[in-house]
């Protein structure tokens, strides 16, 4: 059966431009600005607040792994933001294994596994859209242990080393999906799954974007009157039906297109559209350029 969110994450081409061990004593903020790229940190020990823009704060733990798949404006503190001290809390400092924050010299507070993820994909911030804003997964211990062997995988020059960093952090974004709960799944794919009735559209939407799909005919796969799906779909979605299969056609036929895989004619016949010209129509309204154009500029983009 077609799995959605694999076929999201691994699209989105992942891989791993840094990493860090971190910590902070004291008094010890840090302030990040808006950069709308993925973040994750992995709690070790001890306890800090996240607080997102426009979110209530977040208090992680031991073992708490969070992701932020497109990173908006945030602050990351300790706890207890009314100790005093001579330090500054903004202050950064880098120790012989770590990056402190705060206090140089006190004992840690926190000590956390943070670090960023780049999207491949130039389809990333339509891909981004359909996952959630943050995912926060508490007192799991198998993350740590994944994004440790992301680590060590990243600081060593071994063969096929790429390939083993792209596989292992597909692994750990769809167990960063597998543990949303389904109460707090935001508008988007995430909804639209935990859905029964929608999950199984979409997933024939996924398995099958070349049929030619109709509102009535996705309606009859969720069991539910045409009115009564079209509306429940986009209030999960946050988007049409016949729009969340022309975006799904639209990624596919760019990642198609990008690695070469046929011709014009082949790739319009696998993501839906009876003719190449129909489909040149179609991508270039939505692209901004023809499917021809678009191979000469992305041309050598693909790992």
């Amino acid at each position: 059966m077609t799995d959605p969110f694999a076929e999201v994450v691994a699209l989105l081409q992942p891989s791993l431009p840094f990493s860090k061990m971190a910590s902070g004593s004291g008094p010890w903020r840090v302030d990040g600005s808006v950069t709308h790229r993925p973040l994750f940190a992995v709690i070790l020990e001890g306890t800090s607040l996240l607080t997102l823009d426009g979110q209530s704060p977040i208090e992680l733990q031991k073992d708490d792994f969070i992701l932020i798949p497109a990173t908006a404006g945030f602050v990351m503190s300790g706890i207890d933001d009314t100790q005093t001290g001579d330090g500054d809390p903004l202050a950064v400092t880098k120790l012989d294994d770590e990056t402190r924050h705060g206090d140089p010299h006190g004992p840690a507070d926190v000590r956390m596994l943070v670090g960023g993820i780049a999207f491949g994909s130039p389809d990333a911030t339509l891909l981004v859209s359909l996952l959630p804003k943050v995912i926060h997964v508490r007192g799991e211990k198998r993350f740590a242990t994944i994004v440790q062997l992301i680590r060590d995988e990243a600081r060593e020059e071994k063969p096929a080393r790429e390939m083993i960093l792209a596989r292992m952090l597909e692994v750990l974004l769809i167990e960063a999906l597998r543990f949303v709960s389904d109460s707090d799944a935001p508008m988007g794919l995430m909804r639209g799954l935990s859905d029964e009735r929608l999950a199984a559209t979409i997933r024939k939407l996924h398995e099958d974007p070349r049929r030619d799909w109709s509102v009535e005919q996705l309606a009859s796969e969720a069991a539910l009157s045409r009115s009564v799906f079209f509306a429940r779909f986009r209030r999960a979605m946050g988007v049409a039906p016949m729009e969340y299969l022309l975006s799904w056609r639209m990624a596919l036929a760019k990642n198609l297109l990008r690695r070469g895989e046929g011709g014009i004619k082949e790739i319009a016949d696998r993501v839906g559209y009876g003719s190449a010209s129909a489909f040149s129509v179609a991508f270039t309204r939505f692209v901004g350029v023809p499917p021809t154009q678009y191979v000469r500029e992305t041309a050598g983009s693909e790992p």
